[in-house]
């Protein structure tokens, strides 16, 4: 079995060395064992980072052949950095394994999942298996998100992000996915075939910043949610009819009391009742804009990534593969 580590990368110069580190140890762990063959590598793709990533890549790739790298052509966000990593080794590797690069996925949950991939799966997530490391708000913010994503129509792994396993034969079946707007959590439970889940205790940061600051994380949750589901706009129209028929209610008891003489000027339940009817109408102009709005992105068909450069040791320094 000829395993590929895809690992996005950020502005992650102060742990890349440790990453590297740890990633050979684990591969030759694996490969001793015989769970995977000699030929397995170690794939980062530096997502346009403005630090020393793709210098200590580059500097990686020429001292062990285990580690290849991506570099795109600027900064595309995790989502297509990954998609970038899985799309270039999906025709040579016969699984992928993909995480981030600050190891707070626990790599010995990797044992495991190989495993499972010799049982018959072509599927396993990494699902956290609790939160005790995060705070209050961001624990609370974080479950109830994958709570509100499933309610809303979306399929996600409850506590999975985006450390898993994916065989040849899913990799094939992502391709055929052509969105602009990516939510791989969300689009990968529509590929099917047999799953299973590795559950693992997730680190702090190793070294380094976090890539996904409140405001970051909102955004992408709202794409997540958007990406997935028409539900929202579903929820507009049936909260539309409530309003006709609470309208139609407020107009009778309106009537009634003009003709029973007992009108009186309600100048406060008309200015509620315009702004809470106008800042409706503004929320619900807002999410089907969003709409809209992917709808013309997709049908650009631009390109999700673009790779400037692919380093590894059976190839020239400087090679272009074909576009995803």
């Amino acid at each position: 079995m000829k395993l590929y580590v895809v690992i996005p990368c950020y502005q992650e110069e102060e742990v890349l060395p440790e990453t590297a580190r740890r990633m050979k140890e684990k591969m030759a762990s694996l490969a001793g064992r015989g769970l995977i063959s000699p030929e397995s590598r170690v794939v980062f793709v530096n997502d346009g980072s403005r630090d020393a990533t793709w210098r200590i890549i580059t500097e990686l790739c020429e001292q062990d052949p285990l580690f290849e790298g991506i570099s795109l052509s600027r900064n595309r966000g995790h989502q297509n950095a990954l998609l970038a990593g899985l799309m270039t080794v999906k025709e040579k590797a016969d699984a992928v394994i993909s995480m981030d690069a600050d190891l707070q996925d626990d790599i010995n949950a990797m044992d495991e999942m190989v495993q499972k991939y010799h049982e018959g799966c072509d599927i396993v997530y990494g699902v956290r298996s609790q939160r005790k490391t995060d705070s209050f708000f961001k624990r609370f913010t974080a479950e109830g998100f994958y709570r509100l994503v499933n309610l809303l129509g979306g399929e996600v792994v409850f506590n999975h992000a985006d450390y898993r396993l994916m065989s040849r034969r899913a990799l094939e079946g992502l391709a055929q996915f052509k969105e602009v707007n990516l939510f791989l959590r969300g689009i990968i439970p529509m590929i099917g075939y047999r799953t299973d889940v590795v559950y693992y205790e997730r680190h702090e940061r190793f070294a380094g910043q976090s890539k996904y600051p409140l405001k970051k994380m909102l955004a992408f949750a709202f794409e997540g949610i958007t990406s997935l589901s028409v539900r929202p706009i579903r929820l507009i129209f049936l909260l539309g009819v409530l309003l006709f028929l609470v309208s139609i209610g407020m107009l009778l008891y309106t009537l009634f009391q003009h003709f029973t003489g007992n009108t009186v000027a309600g100048w406060s339940s008309l200015v509620i009742s315009i702004w809470a009817i106008g800042g409706l109408e503004l929320l619900a102009i807002g999410i089907v804009g969003e709409y809209i709005g992917k709808v013309y992105l997709e049908t650009k068909h631009r390109p999700p990534f673009l790779i400037a450069e692919y380093r590894r040791s059976d190839a020239p320094q400087k090679e272009t593969p074909p576009k995803a």
